[in-house]
């Protein structure tokens, strides 16, 4: 099969491309995706989302393992990642946050021409559908419904309230002129017509409505990447294994990777793309050799508090606190809203350890659940957590590969706490969301705490590197640039090989201060322009 572009990985950003580059159609376009359709109820249910994560069993997740951490006593980190159409928006908590402008202002810096916070910010609005209406920063009218919570419980307001009492301010728009402060968060959920109160994954908003209508646009699920095709240093398509036979597209014009800060540097390094010393250690013979490639993996490590609750308006996996979420999921099926419509980590704030900064580095996320180990320890009664974690982490990590073979697991080392400084902002911001949970606002619920400490800062530092992990937001391991450890340059093509690129979170050069699906969504709008003007020549 012959196609203009083959895009591999159907996640956020492969949806958006997919569809948008579809949208001309004069142009063959052809998604391979390794996992399934991302249409069932547990994708379209929010609070089924719970059920996913954890990986047990491996529900739309690839659930991947880190090797262990010395940072964190030795530990292996989990690793979820989307495995079906929509990716990772398909089982994450649907949370719409952008990150701070300067962010994009320091990837212009860094020689990324055209990623600014100016350039970026139209591609943001051209995506969203806000239900706050159009003004400077936000959209109408674009395929990803941007939504504010229908019924946040009282629990969620009592934090932002908290937060006040622990003197941080309140804000009612974290994508708004200001990002500091304390508030709700708006999520990515269909607000009207049939489908209101569903999760609006990528693949909800840009490809599934338009799969069916569009010849030029072939959608191919369960099919995982063997290699890319190469012709001495050209892409030429893509060999691939489904249901256990192995086929070839072929690309006359690009061939574009959408797998993720893991998938997207182990696809290269299967296609001989990557440090030639790593390559020949298994086996591989070398194309090109790119050093950067599964380079510069940064994360956002994560802490939690665990809290029981004494009142039962919280999510507790007990009998009544199922039978109240069954009963809940009726009432979603009749009219959108309720608990099944609520995304758990309802509240949160972007924080600064210390005046004077010019952008927040810490975030929390506060849980109407008890959240242990991504939801692989149960703990049954009604609760709530909060999480912290630092925005612009110094330790910098890398993705690998364990075998020559397509179907194993990449080897991901995010090398967690390995700059001391990480640790000493997460001990600060710990503290911090120790002040919150502890004010008034909190006192109706506030129960046993999980994981209690003597209150030393030896002791925290020790539960951190107990029970630390990430919050699912890898980058970088494909990084835009022009320096030695660049992959991509500033229109996401491969340097050093023709007609490939890669869209999607691993081309950032640096980690977003904030959730990183949003961003990943505006990548791919972006890409899908600097495609069109250079097929348009």
């Amino acid at each position: 099969m012959e196609f203009d572009y083959v895009i591999v990985g159907g996640g956020s950003a492969g949806s958006v491309l997919a569809a948008r580059l579809s949208e001309d159609a004069s142009i063959k376009v052809c998604l391979l995706e390794a996992g399934g359709g991302g249409r069932s109820i547990l994708v379209r249910a929010p609070a089924m989302g719970a059920a996913m994560v954890s990986g047990r069993p491996k529900i739309n997740n690839w659930a991947f393992k880190t090797v262990p951490q010395a940072g964190l006593n030795g530990r292996r980190g989990f690793q979820p990642r989307g495995r079906a159409l929509g990716g990772s928006s398909a089982i994450n908590a649907m949370l719409y946050l952008r990150g701070h402008r300067k962010d994009y202002d320091e990837w212009a810096g860094l020689g990324c021409t055209g990623w600014s916070w100016d350039d970026v910010l139209p591609y943001f609005k051209r995506a969203e559908n806000n239900v706050r209406g159009a003004d400077d920063l936000h959209g109408v009218g674009g395929p990803l419904q941007v939504a504010e919570q229908s019924e946040p419980r009282a629990i969620s307001q009592a934090f932002v309230e908290a937060a006040g009492q622990a003197q941080i301010k309140h804000n009612d728009d974290f994508n708004g002129v200001h990002q500091e402060g304390a508030g709700l968060f708006q999520v990515n959920q269909f607000f009207d017509g049939d489908k209101k109160g569903e999760r609006c994954s990528a693949a909800a908003a840009y490809l599934h409505p338009v799969m069916k209508l569009r010849p030029n646009l072939k959608v191919i699920t369960g099919a995982h990447l063997s290699r890319v095709v190469m012709n001495a240093k050209r892409a030429t398509g893509v060999d691939y294994i489904r249901g256990g036979g192995k086929s070839t597209v072929t690309a006359a014009r690009e061939v574009i990777l959408c797998g993720g800060a893991f998938g997207s540097p182990h696809m290269l390094m299967l296609s001989g793309i990557g440090r030639a010393q790593d390559l020949r250690v298994h086996g591989i013979d070398v194309v090109h050799d790119l050093q950067g490639v599964g380079q510069n993996l940064q994360d956002h490590l994560d802490y939690t508090i665990q809290v029981r609750s004494k009142r039962r308006d919280v999510l507790g996996v007990n009998p009544l606190g199922l039978w109240k979420l069954a009963r809940a999921g009726l009432r979603w099926r009749r009219d959108g809203a309720g608990m099944f419509a609520t995304v758990f980590a309802e509240g949160g704030a972007f924080l600064r350890s210390e005046a004077g900064l010019a952008r927040p580095d810490l975030q929390l996320h506060f849980v109407i659940a008890i959240v242990d180990d991504h939801l692989r320890k149960i703990r049954m009664p009604f609760g709530y957590s909060c999480h912290v974690c630092v925005l612009r982490p110094k330790s910098r990590g890398l993705v690998g590969l364990k075998n020559a073979s397509p179907t194993s697991a990449p080897r991901i080392d995010p090398q967690f706490l390995a700059d001391d400084r990480d640790g000493d902002l997460l001990l600060k911001g710990a503290r911090i969301m120790e002040n919150v949970l502890a004010a008034p606002a909190l006192n109706p619920w506030r129960g046993r705490r999980y994981y209690p400490h003597d209150g030393s800062d030896a002791a925290l530092m020790a539960d951190i590197r107990a029970r630390a992990d990430t919050i699912y937001h890898p980058v970088g391991t494909c990084a835009m640039g022009d320096g030695a450890q660049a992959v991509v340059d500033a229109q996401l093509r491969v340097h050093g090989i023709d007609g490939l690129r890669v869209v999607d979170a691993s081309i950032m050069p640096r980690i977003t201060g904030g959730n990183t699906n949003a961003p990943t969504t505006m990548i791919a709008e972006k890409a899908a322009d600097m495609i069109r003007q250079a097929r348009r020549g």
